[in-house]
């Protein structure tokens, strides 16, 4: 009944789980799209669909890559799914990356090469995380911000926060003003690196208005 189940079947797809999960981890922590769950059966379907491409082959015939070669438009579908527009800011294409590339360490792992696989997903880790971090500490990462401006004065302070902004060389989107009994409430969406939010902070905030900043979601 389980001569179709053996070891090297089973350290396959045990393998693609376990990579997936380290990946998925990774990407759980740090709250993006496509998380754990996502990432261990995206690989261990993957690994699945490979074996059973080579096995349904060798049993009845046909080319050993005619199942396996359909995982690569059927996991375009998924990434497609995790990216996402926002406010006119597209995001979610490193996680849909993640996937891709994540099918493929799923491929490998189902046509048995281990190695070759552990190697993509230490590659895809520093990828992740290294570069991820250099981003950051050197201010190449963007990420689209909303500014809130809280001014104590009349519609001149709108037009002020314009010629601030292209100041700074920083190309702001979707403007939005609300006058409230004591000034005007100034919205805008732009995508800056830590280093500029800080310094537009800093040149926004003045004697009478107030600015805070949070991510878009």
């Amino acid at each position: 009944m389980l001569h179709d189940l053996n070891v090297f079947v089973v350290g396959r797809l045990l393998l693609a789980a376990f990579l997936g999960a380290i990946i998925g981890l990774e990407r759980e922590l740090r709250h993006k799209p496509a998380g754990l769950r996502t990432n261990i059966l995206i690989s261990l379907g993957a690994a699945l669909f490979t074996i059973i491409s080579y096995e349904m082959a060798g049993n009845v015939g046909g080319d050993h890559t005619r199942i396996a070669a359909q995982i690569i438009p059927g996991i375009g579908f998924i990434g497609a799914g995790v990216v996402i527009r926002e406010r006119g800011a597209i995001m979610g294409i490193t996680s849909a990356a993640t996937i891709f590339v994540m099918a493929s360490i799923g491929m490998a792992c189902g046509s048995g090469l281990p190695v070759t696989a552990i190697f993509a997903t230490l590659m895809l880790l520093v990828a992740l995380v290294l570069l991820g971090i250099a981003e950051e500490r050197f201010g190449l990462h963007t990420r689209t911000m909303t500014f809130r401006l809280t001014v104590s004065g009349n519609g001149a302070a709108l037009a002020e926060a314009h010629r601030t902004v292209e100041k700074a060389g920083i190309e702001a989107h979707r403007w939005q003003s609300t006058p409230t009994a004591s000034g005007l409430i100034i919205e805008f969406d732009a995508d800056v690196s830590t280093h500029q939010e800080c310094e537009l902070l800093a040149r926004l905030t003045g004697s009478q208005t107030q600015c805070e900043a949070y991510p878009v979601r």
